[in-house]
């Protein structure tokens, strides 16, 4: 049920690099092998025709030259194989360069989880799907209550790992096929998918109660909740325009739950 955090930018990027460069290695050993069993081939036919030519018939100028044009053979076989290595070894740099510039552009470097950008782009695309086939989707937005006190009265550093801790939860909170995502600043967004609007207080009882340790004392994270689900014809604006409105008037009512839930979704 769990879904697996996005590696961060740069851990994905070294990744990526690392299996890359593994395939290419073995790539490259592949046809080492291939190419020495042929010039081992050659050079054993290149001591047989010799040692047959002194046996038989003596070192005729023909045999010279055919011998010589066999070395000359492998000599150039040797140098194309060492041009191919070097032009497969340029393409995997391009395409491990490719990949790195793909992940930094889709994911958020602290947290890990997908970006903002690569959300909208999601988003769309879901919408469009359930537009065509009639699937549920649901759209949830969170934002961390008292983000300012946590920077203003434990550090920077701080800051970053609760909102580190945070994404964390989200990710092991929701499904494979869902999406968590650093909408911005300390505001989050799940893509739930599939899901019933009955079914969202399972994914939010799973963000309750969280805390994670500041100055070696427990400090809960609080947030508020702001969610849309699809409906036929919703566009993408409307639906997080709904969402958005949501998030802010439940972050007003001061004396309501922190994360109040639908009531069609309430335990």
């Amino acid at each position: 049920m769990s879904s697996p955090l996005p590696p961060a930018a740069g851990e994905a990027s070294e990744s990526a690099a690392a299996e890359a460069r593994a395939h290419l290695r073995e790539l490259e050993r592949r046809i080492v092998w291939i190419w020495g069993n042929a010039v081992v081939v050659i050079l054993c036919l290149t001591a047989a025709l010799v040692s047959f030519s002194v046996a038989f018939l003596g070192l005729s100028l023909a045999v010279r030259a055919l011998i010589g044009l066999v070395l000359l053979f492998t000599a150039h076989m040797l140098y194309q194989h060492y041009r191919l290595r070097k032009t497969q070894r340029s393409l995997a740099e391009h395409q491990i360069q490719a990949e790195v510039f793909r992940r930094m552009a889709i994911v958020d470097q602290l947290t890990g989880l997908y970006n903002r950008r690569f959300a909208e782009q999601r988003l769309a695309a879901e919408i469009a799907r359930s537009e065509r086939r009639g699937h549920s989707l649901i759209v949830v937005l969170l934002d961390l209550d008292n983000f300012k006190h946590i920077n203003d009265n434990y550090g920077h550093a701080a800051g970053d790992f609760a909102l580190k801790s945070f994404a964390e939860l989200l990710s092991r909170s929701t499904r494979g096929s869902d999406l968590a995502v650093r909408w911005g600043g300390d505001e989050f967004m799940l893509l739930l998918l599939d899901c019933e609007l009955d079914q969202l207080s399972r994914v939010l009882v799973r963000l309750d109660n969280f805390k994670i340790d500041l100055a070696g004392k427990p400090f809960p994270l609080r947030f508020s909740v702001g969610w849309s689900a699809y409906q036929p014809g919703d566009k993408f604006d409307e639906l997080l325009e709904a969402a958005d409105r949501k998030l802010y008037a439940n972050k007003a009512l001061a004396k309501e739950p922190r994360h109040p839930l639908p009531a069609a979704a309430r335990v």
